[in-house]
């Protein structure tokens, strides 16, 4: 199709430009014309610039071997960009390429002319026709990228508007020239611009068959070939498809569809193609074989892909090592060793070498079955036949140690690779790191997730979250908070799972000062923070007791557009409570409701807990009726809640109500029932029904613990039935339990009040010899028995020794000193 778009004999009528065109630079010389070098049209009044004697002096010009550029400036003065482009066609057989390239150059890098996308399009052809290939690549490489002032009518979609350009020139006696020319177009978006993905070039592509034309077959397999290399599969299925309606297809780009659909996971359309290329007589070869052979046994159909290989054989195409090396891998991937162990003969047999591929991929297969031996075996073999293991092979022998749980040869060999500068996958490194943090072995951890960061590897976010978390419960929370900006710098920003970690991990070690301090870090770098960083922060000043920085918190989070939840105003419910400051709790109690949100079981705890902790208990029992008739289910922990205020309330009716009530609603009693039960028992001085409750707690299959036993003894001695101490100290031994630093402050405490201050005394010295600390209670406890029974020197003596182990005497110490004291002067003066 001829596209001229101006006849020689018909020229239009062109207007002068009334502004002469002038260079860019401001040194350029003022361009003066020679008079005889002016044709006649510049003679004239009303020139007309497109007459012959126009044509053919621009033609003298662009046909010379080197450029006159004092002439250039005329050209463009009176040309147009279109009517330039009408020219250029005119005259395209008559100019000299090389000059008409510089002619170019001279009016758009020093006149800033912009010619039209056909101009380019048609120097580019001239300079092909020319065999100037390496100046026409680099003129379309620029014009693609748009470094060319050039008249675009659609920038956005200038690769089209290049491609029709064109094929537009693609004339019947200019064919060959056009085929070179798609080549060149294909081959340049394929590997200039490839990091800019494959979008535009397909397009390309397809505009150029919508029109009938294709690139040389060449071109084509080179087009589908990048593709399928940068897994772009759709897009490869589709270009196939194309190419197979106006290019007949060979054995490469068969072999490369194959390819494609197979790393597609499309292996009956790859089998399809491969029938289809016998059908039409095209022969496959060994290529077109290992690449349906490796699907088929990617995709675990390894029968077929030696039935295929057989086939193979019996037409004439020899296997090769990658033949072998992809059947051994298919065979060790589903742990046939016999079978990969036979194709490794006849691989020998058929004269191939194992390759360091075919090693790896044996010793990687025997590594994942857990056979490291076996592996080991090969490793030796492939070091025998001259081949060094490389990181693919001791990263295998990681993973296989790994597998059978021999870490610290896995560790080692991770070491030893370090050390010797070796790549390192990161699935080795991950292992190790995993086996480390299961292990609280958190600094052997971090060192190995540091040599990660050293090598641009990111690691696993799950590894990360329990690595902060372990570090900060070792007390390394400095290391932890280093990591995390490590990552920040790395371009590894950490997600907000393994933030929340790390400032849950700072809030749990007491350092709230850092925990904030990374909160603001956070919002400096444009985090995104959820309900939950501020949710870990509030439970964090709450335990430190900091309420009011809590309720900032709260605030703060709002502004942020972050609402609170049920679980923000548990937390604030209970430090509220915990503080003692009920009435404000029942505000957020309301505003919670207010808001639409509907408090949970805990909630109703925290509030129970808090009436009963501040003496409420009728309060308390009240919610609790409340969440009964709101059919919610209560837990243990709501009854052991009320069953503790009651019984230390006196009322053990209502408690063993209560203990009844949560066994009929299916809750069976813990071992903290019982142990309030008891406990209350022994405050009323139901001793005998509070030791049946230790029976029935035994035949319940709950085990007695020192806090129940402690209560039990707590009640003998308040009756002063030390007798039965003894007993219950039998029981406990007899049952391993051993008693701790209350038991023996009330034990201490009860045979002082009943006058046996030499038994007290011995069990203090016990306990001590035991390694148990006593405490004020403690040291108080004896020091009273000993005033009380006159023996005050005593009792300065327990006091000497507080002092000495670093107790400090308290108020209650002082007083009973000097009442004894006191009582011991009295008596002196009655004798």
């Amino acid at each position: 199709m001829s596209l001229r778009r101006r006849s020689i004999t018909n020229p239009p009528t062109v207007f002068l430009i009334n502004r002469p065109l002038t260079c860019v630079s401001s040194t350029a010389p003022e361009h003066r014309q020679p008079e005889q070098s002016q044709p006649s049209w510049h003679q004239q009044n009303q020139p007309k610039p497109l007459d012959q004697s126009f044509l053919n002096w621009v033609t003298s010009i662009l046909s010379n071997k080197s450029l006159d550029s004092s002439k250039c400036t005329d050209i463009l003065t009176h040309l147009t960009p279109h009517q330039f482009d009408s020219l250029l066609f005119d005259i395209r057989f008559n100019v000299n390429p090389k000059t008409v390239l510089n002619f170019f150059h001279f009016a758009s890098d020093s006149c800033g002319y912009r010619f039209t996308v056909r101009s380019y399009c048609l120097l580019i052809r001239l300079l092909l026709f020319s065999k100037f290939v390496a100046p026409a690549r680099l003129l379309l490489i620029r014009l693609i990228d748009w470094k060319l002032p050039v008249l675009f009518n659609d920038p956005k979609n200038r690769h089209l508007e290049i491609a029709t350009a064109l094929a537009e020139m693609n004339l019947g006696s200019e064919l060959a020239l056009s085929v070179q020319t798609f080549d060149l177009l294909i081959h340049v978006y394929c590997t200039q611009f490839k990091n800019l993905g494959f979008e535009d070039v397909v397009d390309v592509f397809r505009l150029l068959a919508t029109k009938g034309m294709f690139p040389s077959l060449n071109t084509c397999n080179f087009l589908l070939s990048s593709l399928v290399k940068a897994n772009e599969l759709q897009k490869s299925y589709e270009v196939f498809d194309i190419i197979c309606r106006g290019v007949s297809p060979d054995v490469y780009l068969f072999s490369t569809a194959i390819n494609a659909f197979c790393k597609g996971g499309k292996v009956e359309d790859a089998m399809g193609l491969f029938l289809k290329m016998e059908q039409m007589g095209i022969s496959p070869n060994v290529v077109t074989y290992n690449n349906i052979i490796h699907g088929l046994c990617k995709n675990g159909d390894i029968d077929e892909a030696f039935r295929l290989k057989e086939k193979m054989i019996k037409s004439g195409v020899n296997p090769s090592l990658i033949t072998y090396s992809v059947l051994i891998n298919g065979l060790m991937k589903f742990e046939k060793v016999d079978e990969a162990n036979c194709v490794l003969k006849e691989m020998s047999g058929r004269g191939f070498v194992p390759n360091e591929v075919v090693y790896n991929t044996v010793i990687g297969g025997y590594c994942k079955m857990g056979n490291v031996n076996r592996a080991l075996k090969v490793r030796d073999a492939m070091v025998s036949n001259g081949f060094i293991p490389n990181s693919v092979t001791l990263s295998s022998l990681i993973q296989g140690y790994c597998k059978i749980n021999q870490m610290d040869e896995a560790q080692m060999l991770l070491e030893e690779m370090l050390s010797c500068g070796l790549t390192i996958n990161p699935a080795a490194f991950t292992c190790v790191i995993k086996w480390l943090c299961n292990n609280s072995r958190f600094y052997t951890a971090l060192r190995f997730i540091r040599e990660m960061l050293l090598r641009n590897l990111k690691p696993n976010d799950g590894l990360l979250i329990t690595l902060v978390g372990g570090l900060c419960k070792e007390g390394k929370p400095s290391e932890a908070v280093d990591l995390w900006f490590r990552l920040v710098e790395k371009g590894y920003a950490p997600n907000i799972v393994m933030s929340n970690a790390l400032i849950h991990g700072l809030c749990e070690a007491g350092n709230m000062p850092e925990a904030v301090r990374l909160l603001k870090e956070m919002l400096e770098r444009g985090f995104q923070l959820d309900r939950i960083t501020y949710n870990t922060l509030i439970s964090g000043c709450f335990k430190e007791g900091k309420v009011k920085e809590g309720f900032k918190l709260r605030e703060e989070m709002m502004k942020r557009g972050i609402q609170p939840d049920t679980f923000t105003y548990n937390l604030l419910i209970h430090g509220l409570c915990n503080v003692g400051k009920m009435d404000e709790a029942v505000m957020l109690w309301n505003e919670c409701k207010k808001n639409h949100l509907v408090p949970d079981v805990y909630t109703y705890g925290v509030m129970i807990h808090g009436y009963c902790k501040n003496g409420k208990i009728e309060a308390g029992k009240v919610l609790f009726d409340e969440l009964l008739m709101k059919n919610m289910e209560p837990n243990y922990v709501l009854y052991n809640t009320l069953i503790r205020a009651y019984c230390r309330n006196g009322n053990t009716v209502e408690a063993f109500r209560l203990r009844d009530d949560m066994r009929s609603r299916g809750i069976p009693p813990t071992p903290a029932t019982y142990c309030s039960l008891i406990h209350g028992l022994c405050n009323v001085g139901n001793t005998d029904d509070a030791k049946q409750l230790i029976n029935e707690m035994r035949k319940e299959g709950l085990m007695p613990d020192v806090i129940c036993y402690t209560a039990l003894i707590g009640g003998y001695c308040k009756l002063g039935q030390m007798d039965k101490v003894g007993n219950v100290l039998q029981d406990m031994t007899l049952y391993n339990i051993n008693p701790n630093k209350i038991t023996y402050t009330v034990m201490i405490d009860g045979y002082c009040k009943s006058g046996n201050v030499k038994k007290a005394a011995t069990l203090f010295a016990e306990m001590v010899d035991k390694g148990i600390i006593p405490d004020i209670v403690t040291y108080n406890a004896l020091t009273n028995g000993f005033c009380k029974d006159g023996k005050v020197e005593e009792g300065f003596k327990i006091c000497d020794q507080m002092s000495h182990d670093g107790v400090e005497i308290d108020e209650i110490t002082y007083t009973t000193l000097i009442h004894g004291w006191q009582q011991r002067s009295t008596v002196a003066n009655q004798e």
